[in-house]
């Protein structure tokens, strides 16, 4: 890229958000360069509670917009992502002192309702004196209640949004910072920097600001802007602990500070338990679960589950920030989770859209909502397109991820049916692409345990901006949490090879 370069739009930040809006902009005709600091979806866009969901807790605060449109986008992207969104069955277990029946039934049929039950089974009681849904749960609890929502595998939606984005002639460029930003004339003068020290400025007509936690460090610190917009950091974490139920179901547990935990089945061997909602008042950079937030997980899903965890149970944790813009509440659990778009300057001059907020469920709607923000100064801008077009890898065709795994199997006799699956879930259609010329399992190269061989870290490296063992271990995959430490040396040191 050369000092006079100019583009379209330049996106700072490449989670969830900045990759979707990339993707957007780029298919409706405009030049398009995204700049990450670090990795794609290396903050908050993978540490999510991986879930694909209306909110139902947020009837309660009366957000009905947000829940309708994430109820409308839950639908979208089990279309257009059928490989890595799944759908789920939340149960949540009746404890009279929080909430009264009446209440939870009333909030189950307005959430149906608002879904308009296009796809997924509806809200109904349950009897938890018997199975399958009483699997580890206290012989106390004998009602429930039953209702549909999604799991995503978050890291990887944001690579395959970023993948379509570059698909429709977007440049992604990752380990590179925007450090200056300054306006010239119709146009901003944008100094970006390589994690290798490297230089050089690029121009653009617009700038859009989806530095998540880091949005208003950006405004102030980068661009130099002194804007009247507030943002709060709320810290949600997550714990991984070993297997405490059978079955393929979630449970949504009500606690009795009146927020609600999520435990559902993780890896096979594992479930997860989330999340927290602590107000973040330091450097964004310093995010990480505490030891308070994992005995409030601990205590909550203990009033549940015959057996009792501690902290000596946690396998692994997590924690990524909720950059919320603020609306003033006192309580982090109730700031709203809708997301909110500023723009500075005017048309005939250079701007600057800001995203605030907004949740992974949302990112498509957010996305198109920005980009159409831009017709003022792109008066030739196509139309809105991603609402029925498939991201990278989830053009499955009509037998879905049912018919694309029989295929494979068919294709690749000699591919182990859990590697198989492992595969087909990650990279959707791409799989044949992965596994053209492998031939056997040989072909797949170094086996570095967890169902990873260096074939598919070449990939991801090659394909998927991976440069990490962090990655690969932890983004691309999540292999990280089976590995042993021998095991993601292993990985760290074939990485090496790579690079040199």
């Amino acid at each position: 890229m050369t000092a006079d370069q100019s583009v379209d739009v330049l996106v700072v930040g490449g989670g969830i958000n900045g990759t979707g809006i990339a993707r957007d902009a780029a298919g409706r005709g405009l030049s398009v360069l995204l700049v990450e600091k670090n990795d794609l979806g290396g903050a908050t866009s993978s540490a999510s509670s991986k879930l694909i969901h209306g909110g139902l807790r947020y009837l309660e605060q009366f957000e009905f917009r947000l829940v309708a449109e994430a109820l409308r986008e839950r639908e979208v992207l089990l279309n257009t992502a059928p490989h890595l969104v799944r759908p789920l069955r939340f149960v949540m277990p009746h404890v009279p002192e929080l909430r009264p029946a009446w209440m939870i039934r009333a909030g189950l049929w307005l959430y149906d309702m608002l879904a308009r039950r296009q796809t997924l089974p509806g809200s109904a009681a349950v009897d938890l004196s018997s199975a399958p849904y009483n699997s580890g749960l206290q012989p106390s609890l004998h009602k429930g209640f039953i209702y549909s929502d999604c799991w995503v595998d978050d890291a990887r939606l944001v690579i395959a949004t970023a993948r379509s984005a570059r698909a429709h002639g977007a440049r992604i460029r990752t380990r590179t910072a925007c450090i200056a930003l300054g306006r010239d004339n119709e146009q901003w003068r944008a100094v970006l920097q390589t994690a290798g020290g490297t230089v050089e400025e690029i121009r653009a007509r617009f700038v859009i600001n989806a530095a998540g936690p880091w949005a208003k460090n950006f405004l102030g610190e980068i661009a130099g802007l002194d804007v009247p917009f507030r943002l709060r950091l709320v810290q949600g974490s997550h714990i991984i602990v070993p297997k405490l139920y059978e079955g393929q179901h979630a449970f949504i547990l009500q606690n009795d500070d009146r927020r609600v935990i999520f435990a559902y089945p993780y890896q096979d061997d594992y479930t997860l338990i989330g999340t927290t909602d602590v107000e973040l008042k330091g450097d964004a950079d310093d995010c990480a679960a505490s030891a308070d937030e994992v005995r409030y997980l601990c205590r909550a899903v203990n009033r549940y589950f015959q057996r009792a965890v501690s902290e000596q149970d946690v396998i692994h944790r997590y924690a990524g920030i909720r950059p919320l813009f603020d609306d003033g509440s006192n309580n982090p659990s109730q700031v709203t989770r809708d997301y909110a778009l500023r723009i500075i300057g005017m048309p005939g001059e250079a701007a600057l859209l800001s995203v605030f907020g907004g949740k992974i469920t949302t990112y498509r709607a957010l996305a198109e909502q920005a980009v159409d923000a831009l017709r003022p100064w792109f008066p030739g801008l196509g139309p809105p397109w991603t609402k029925t077009q498939a991201l990278d890898g989830g053009d499955l065709g009509a037998g879905g991820l049912t018919s694309l795994q029989q295929q494979a199997a068919h294709d690749y006799p000699w591919l182990p049916q859990s590697l198989l699956h492992a595969l087909t879930q990650r990279h959707g259609a791409n799989v044949h692409a992965l596994l053209a010329g492998a031939g056997s399992m040989a072909g797949m190269g170094m086996d570095f345990g967890a169902g990873l061989h260096a074939r598919e870290v070449d990939y991801f490296v090659e394909h998927e901006w991976a440069r990490t063992a962090e990655d690969v271990l932890w983004r691309r995959t999540k292999c990280g949490l089976q590995l042993t430490p021998i095991q993601q040396q292993a990985v760290i040191a074939y990485l090496a090879t790579r690079a040199s």
